[in-house]
């Protein structure tokens, strides 16, 4: 069908076939944000704080993203405007020095706490859903509220440093309760309270907060949309070497490109010896 239309940028006079109606999510209100973490307390496992108490140095290995949770609560005598609360979980990996010995690694978990204000604007209708949720009885997505849905979009963080500090012998808790899927992320119990030295880790965050609706829009539609691709090619039934031959030689590898080069490629440019990045963070 050579005038069928694909996904993609249209070319040429293509009129739409019909007008159909879609279920979606508006995006109401949203933020971007870059943040410095600084010194964010990390409660290591009980295994790792016996390491870290004979240890004379420690170097950050990484950081990863657990979990987070988001609540959205409206503000009272500010219609449409809510807050959007959001409850990082990190996992934290380091390098233990003690003496002569190899380094050895160490984790622990970290939480930071964001608050934001969004607009998501208002409504009293009550949603209902017949899709069901396993193990809650057939409920069958009983009785929802009209609040916005918030939604986080982030990245692993970048570990910028850690330092260490003698324990105050306070018995300090710092946390009071870490929830079951976080634990299971770990293969020991975590020190909570306060018996050793401590640790803080410095992270740089990007993240992005959205609050949405569900919607209903008006759209124009040109076909079903059916995958052109064939996977029959892929079955396995190939021969190895004859699918190796269809590989493009990695130039790049044996020879990396230039700065000059790397710059371009990114939306940059290169004038009398000096480049300039296109890009923006």
């Amino acid at each position: 069908m050579p005038d069928r239309v694909s996904p993609g940028p249209l070319c040429g006079n293509h009129p739409p076939k019909e007008a159909v109606c879609i279920h979606t999510r508006k995006v109401y209100d949203s933020c971007r944000d870059k943040e410095c973490l600084q010194d964010l307390r990390v409660y290591p496992t009980r295994c790792s704080q016996a390491i870290l108490d004979q240890a004379t140095s420690v170097k950050v290995k990484g950081a990863e993203l657990l979990w987070s949770y988001v609540d959205v609560e409206p503000i009272a005598f500010n219609k449409g405007f809510y807050t959007v609360d959001v409850k990082y979980f990190y996992k934290i990996t380091a390098e233990a020095y003690c003496g002569l010995s190899r380094p050895k690694e160490i984790c622990g978990l970290a939480t930071y706490d964001k608050r934001t204000v969004l607009f998501g604007s208002e409504g009293s209708v009550r949603i209902f859903s017949s899709q069901y949720l396993p193990k809650e009885s057939d409920l069958q997505n009983f009785e929802k509220t009209n609040l916005p849905i918030g939604v986080v979009e982030v990245v692993d963080p970048v570990a910028l440093g850690i330092k260490v500090t003698e324990s105050c012998g306070c018995g300090d808790c710092g946390l009071s309760d870490i929830p079951d899927c976080i634990c299971r992320c770990f293969e020991d119990d975590i020190v909570i309270c306060d018996e050793g030295k401590k640790l803080f880790v410095t992270l740089g965050q990007f993240s992005i907060i959205k609050l949405e609706r569900d919607i209903q829009l008006l759209m124009p539609a040109y076909d079903i949309c059916m995958p052109e691709k064939d996977c029959s090619s892929s079955s396995g039934s190939d021969d190895p070497c004859d699918l190796f031959q269809k590989f493009k030689f990695p130039v790049d590898e044996f020879f990396p490109p230039k700065y000059s080069d790397y710059i371009k490629e990114n939306g940059g440019s290169c004038q009398n010896g000096s480049c300039k990045s296109g890009k923006r963070c």
